[in-house]
């Protein structure tokens, strides 16, 4: 990161938003992407537009007209899941670059309102993108504690998935369908990615700790272990079938679904009362 950015990045944290100098008055957002190759936290701050007078936050991967995407717009096609700094709230979104007429649409009207940004592509022969910050659903737990952790995680990932089948469904199948719109595309990773991080952490963290307290779990453990396993070869399918899906794809998430649901009840079934019980 640049001493710049550090800068107005601390600046924008210390004033609910506000920043002076060459961006005083200006309207902006933090951005806080996954390194696509390191696996870290990468922040900037960037300017927005709206789509619609409160709808979902566009930003512009201009880089002033550079000839290369700016490093965050690669990092958030490898890596969907992103979080969204207003300065009077912090959320996570899937960013969904736009494409074909709408990416033109959108793009003209930033332009009209902004036309710094049609200046900065008539630098470059690459499309400027617009991606829009689509923020994910938030379920909210019943309760509190580790059991209402891992409620609102499950939420969250139903909420996700359910929306991934919605996509698909809509999806053009058979041997037409090349590629797939990178709004299944951007939603599905970033289910994937999420799910892989919740599991990977019950595997090395919550599930551990819990068999050392009660022994007599160690069986669900290990099933439960197992079924970790299987749909984490789900999880890897889908995501290859990202690049090349086939007529199959829709299938592929229905069965997804269904693994999935069953395994979230069957955890919820036997845990939430040992959890609640440990926070007493």
């Amino acid at each position: 990161m640049s001493s710049f950015h550090h800068t107005v990045i601390e600046e924008f944290r210390a004033n609910a938003g506000q920043v002076g100098g060459p961006f005083e008055g200006s309207e902006l957002i933090l951005l806080t992407t996954t390194g696509a190759r390191s696996g870290k936290p990468h922040t900037v701050p960037l300017g927005f537009a709206r789509e619609g007078g409160d709808g979902e936050l566009l930003v512009v991967g201009s880089a002033a007209g550079a000839d290369r995407h700016p490093a965050w717009y690669h990092d958030l096609l490898a890596r969907p899941l992103v979080e969204v700094e207003t300065g009077s709230e912090t959320y996570q979104a899937v960013a969904v670059p736009a494409q074909g007429a709408r990416r033109d649409e959108l793009f003209a009207r930033i332009v009209r309102a902004e036309p710094g940004y049609g200046e900065y592509q008539a630098r470059t022969r690459r499309v400027i993108p617009v991606v829009a910050l689509q923020r994910t659903h938030e379920v909210p737990a019943p309760e509190g504690g580790i059991a209402g952790k891992l409620l609102d995680v499950h939420g969250w990932l139903r909420a996700q998935l359910a929306l991934v089948r919605e996509l698909a469904r809509e999806e053009p199948q058979g041997a037409g369908a090349a590629s797939l719109g990178l709004q299944l595309r951007q939603h599905c990773l970033a289910f994937c990615h999420s799910l892989e991080f919740h599991h990977r952490s019950e595997d090395a963290g919550l599930f551990p700790y819990l068999e050392q307290q009660h022994p007599h779990m160690r069986e669900f453990f290990r099933r439960v272990g197992a079924e970790h396993r299987v749909i984490a070869r789900l999880q890897e399918e889908l995501v290859r079938a990202l690049d090349a899906p086939g007529a199959g794809f829709s299938e592929r998430v229905e069965r997804m679904s269904r693994e999935l649901e069953a395994h979230l009840d069957g955890e919820e079934a036997q845990l939430l009362p040992v959890l609640r019980a440990l926070e007493a």
